[in-house]
């Protein structure tokens, strides 16, 4: 059923501007047989933008489809860049933001990466509960500091004195986005003086670079800063900062517990952007359709990077795997699996050469320079096409 309000500032003021039929629901799937990658569950992707305060969603996302088990991987910090990236996180909180002497729970932990790194932390002396249902490993780590419970985030955990709340690449998974932050807000009703930290990708990033392969059905509620920030105030959080990290990629926010003012921000630019993409995304999807062909002139040609970019690429070029021979990726979980939705095998790095693929279109221009210094390491001649450039 289609949403006919904003999930955020619930005006009905909602612009069209995307949609896409029968697209895969999980981009991080690993799928260990082709066949089986190639009748994965498909759902509509429907979006469009609130003119009031310049969200993005799914009208049409069914969280039915949708199944987060041991098959999903989304890690990324089988990359050194992006391991890189999260220590300099952690480094801040830290540093700059005095993150020591904290009780830390992190909404959505994943494996619980990232919030070791915070409670391991050279003189940090920090502890930490991880809370996400699809958490698989020991309940206890670090002597007894850090602790995973596999449920949600919500009103029944009071009994954790918080200091600091982490929820990173969480959000955007949320159709109902202010749920989430309402859970979050009355598990602190103990904590007056706790602080947030929430990580998500920038929407804004994605129209004004045209990057056609950052929309997916997984990603139902896209944020601007302003809406990001919009959804905090209204659930009972004083927004202190919201800034552009990863290039611009993600929004990083900072906010406390208070009542504030509810003032919508304005959106003229950002439904600009979006009406600008949609009326050139079929262009766009043509453009890398004739690249990809002049491209498979000199050789084989694949993709770098086996996440949501490079499937939901795949799957808008090449649902029939006629242009691209395979998908690079530097998790080993993935090498040897396939791209939900078209099949494409995904491989490592040393297997391109024996494939004979003479070009790969990276996905993130984040890690060209790492990748570069990757196939230099193995002697590898590749072709490695930056987007961006």
């Amino acid at each position: 059923m289609k949403i006919h309000r904003c999930p955020v500032c619930e005006h009905a003021q909602l612009k069209p501007f995307l949609q896409r039929s029968q697209v895969p629901v999980h981009q991080n799937l690993v799928v260990t047989r082709q066949d089986a990658a190639r009748t994965v569950t498909r759902g509509e992707l429907d979006l469009v933008i609130c003119e009031a305060c310049g969200f993005v969603f799914n009208q049409a996302f069914d969280l039915s489809r949708l199944s987060y088990g041991e098959d999903y991987d989304n890690t990324q910090s089988c990359s050194a860049y992006f391991d890189a990236y999260l220590d300099g996180l952690v480094q801040d909180m830290v540093e700059r933001q005095g993150v020591r002497n904290c009780t830390i729970v992190e909404v959505g932990c994943g494996k619980g990466h990232f919030l070791k790194k915070l409670v391991n932390y050279p003189g940090a002396n920090n502890r930490g509960f991880g809370f996400d249902p699809s958490y698989v490993g020991p309940l206890t780590d670090l002597n007894g500091r850090l602790q995973f419970r596999t449920c949600y985030y919500d009103q029944s955990c009071t009994d954790i004195a918080a200091d600091v709340v982490v929820c990173r690449h969480v959000i955007e998974h949320v159709p109902e986005p202010l749920q989430i932050l309402r859970s979050v807000r009355a598990a602190l009703a103990s904590s007056p003086k706790a602080r947030v930290f929430f990580e998500t990708p920038c929407v804004e990033w994605i129209l004004r670079h045209r990057v056609i392969w950052d929309f997916f059905y997984e990603h139902c509620s896209l944020f601007t800063a302003d809406s990001l920030g919009l959804a905090f105030r209204r659930t009972g959080f004083a927004v202190e900062r919201v800034e552009h990290i990863f290039g611009g990629q993600y929004l990083w926010l900072e906010a406390r517990v208070a009542d504030v003012d509810e003032t919508l921000p304005a959106t003229r630019e950002t439904v600009q952007l979006a009406m600008a993409y949609a009326a050139d995304e079929q262009k766009l999807r043509e453009v890398w359709l004739a690249r990809l062909r002049d491209l498979g002139q000199s050789g084989k040609v694949a993709l770098w990077g086996a996440g949501a970019k490079g499937a939901t690429f795949a799957n808008l070029v090449d649902p029939d795997c006629a242009l691209i021979d395979c998908v690079v990726d530097l998790n080993p979980n993935k090498q040897g699996r396939f791209i939900p939705g078209t099949g494409h095998p995904i491989v490592a790095p040393a297997d391109l050469p024996v494939r004979g693929v003479c070009n790969a279109v990276l996905m993130n221009p984040n890690y060209r320079q790492e990748n570069l210094q990757i196939l230099a390491e193995a002697g590898i001649e590749l072709n490695l096409i930056d987007w961006s450039e």
